[in-house]
C-alpha cells in the first residue's frame, strides 16, 4: 500500500496552534501517521460530508480523504464541543 501524503490546511494548523503543547505534540504525532493508515481503528465517517474524524481525548481531527491522489488533507483541529459548528 502506498503512503499517503498529509497535508493541513493553513486554517488547520492555525487552529492547531491554540492547543495546549502536550496535546499538540500527541495531536502531531497522530496526524503524522494518517500518512500510512489513513482509516485507522476509531476513525469515523461523518454523514453529510467525505470528510472523517479521529479523536484524542477532547480534541477532533477533521480531514478528507483523496484515494485517486493519494493525499489526506487535514481540514479542522478542535476541541470536541466546537469542531463540529
Amino acid at each position: 500500500m502506498a503512503s499517503y501524503r498529509v497535508f493541513i490546511k493553513p486554517s488547520a494548523a492555525k487552529e492547531l496552534e491554540g492547543v495546549p503543547l502536550r496535546d499538540r505534540r500527541r495531536l502531531v504525532a497522530r496526524i503524522g501517521r494518517l500518512a500510512s493508515d489513513p482509516r485507522p481503528g476509531g476513525c469515523e465517517k461523518l454523514t453529510g460530508a467525505e470528510r472523517y474524524r479521529i479523536r484524542l481525548g477532547a480534541w477532533r481531527v477533521l480531514y478528507t480523504i483523496e484515494d485517486d491522489v493519494v493525499r489526506v488533507v487535514v481540514v479542522r483541529i478542535g476541541h470536541r464541543r466546537e469542531v463540529y459548528r
